[in-house]
């Protein structure tokens, strides 16, 4: 029997149609896994996505906090973390007609809420103010992380007037 001749029972069709399916399932499964894939490379803070964080409501995101910011979201915020609160959010009305404005504060201990994501916030470190760009991954962290008071100290030589014990170098 030829290849491109039909069987008597019409098996010919069937097979046709059985390896269409099996292509658009294929098909079907490869969308799936690739949107599988970009929801797992989506953003998600406690099983939740950044859309559904901006959406929720205050009282449901402090439940995701962990212990320390729950306890102390739950007492309230002092009046200077409101007035930054406010400022960011009058920030974020400006981004959004497109000017992109720095707020600046001394206010390191303020947690990372959903809303303030995609702002520039400048968080005083003790000497500067250092730019603190806003990314879904810090929500839930103080800004004072992300400004660190410390700076790395690295000596040089020996200097003029060093003593004799001071200017010992080891060779390697």
């Amino acid at each position: 029997m030829a290849p491109d001749e039909e069987t008597e029972d019409g098996e010919g069709e069937e097979t046709e149609e059985k390896t269409e399916e099996k292509e658009n399932t294929k098909e079907s499964d490869d969308q799936l896994d690739t949107e599988a894939e970009l929801d797992r490379l989506r953003f998600h803070y406690r099983g939740h996505t950044l859309e559904a964080l901006k959406k929720m409501n205050m009282d449901q995101f402090i439940q995701l906090l962990p212990a320390r910011a729950r306890r102390s979201l739950k007492r309230g915020l002092p009046p200077r973390q409101k007035k930054l609160l406010e400022r960011l959010r009058r920030a974020y009305r400006a981004k959004k007609r497109g000017k992109d404005l720095l707020t600046r504060t001394h206010v390191r201990d303020m947690l990372v809420f959903p809303e303030m994501v995609g702002l520039r916030i400048g968080v005083y470190n003790g000497m500067k103010f250092e730019v603190v760009e806003v990314k879904p991954e810090m929500i839930g962290h103080y800004l004072g992380e992300f400004a660190l008071t410390r700076k790395r100290i690295q000596h040089g030589s020996p200097g003029i007037g060093a003593t004799r014990s001071s200017k010992y170098v080891p060779l390697k």
